[in-house]
């Protein structure tokens, strides 16, 4: 079985910053990517930033220049820096992971985090 596990959200003012961590545990073979998505009420989940293997990149446009995505392979953890937040950035954010899993047999899967909220007050 595998698991995320999140932790950093919280409530913060415009302009100020938070760290996002997620950490993925369990009979982990390979980790494909690692990645954040977003969802504010009323509104479908986005992508915010994914790393994939080989170290490439993909950040939604509204938050390039101020969340950095980052990944520690030997922790199987992923983090997002998030600077200059805005209220517009208001939402739960769920970790993702794209790995392969098991002892003696691999499946490769999809899974979620339970989301942490952020909340950027004006």
């Amino acid at each position: 079985q595998v698991q995320l596990v999140e932790s950093g959200g919280g409530l913060v003012q415009t302009g100020g910053s938070l760290r996002l961590s997620c950490a993925a545990s369990g009979s982990i073979f390979s980790i494909n990517a690692m990645g954040w998505y977003r969802q504010a009420p009323g509104k479908q989940r986005e992508l915010v930033a994914r790393i994939r293997s080989g170290s490439i990149i993909n950040y939604a446009d509204s938050v390039k220049g101020r969340f950095t995505i980052s990944r520690d392979n030997a922790k199987n953890t992923v983090y997002l820096q998030m600077s200059s937040l805005k209220p517009e950035d208001t939402a739960v954010y769920y970790c993702n992971a794209d790995l392969s899993h098991g002892t003696t047999k691999y499946t490769r899967a999809v899974y979620w985090g339970q989301g942490t909220q952020v909340t950027v007050s004006s």
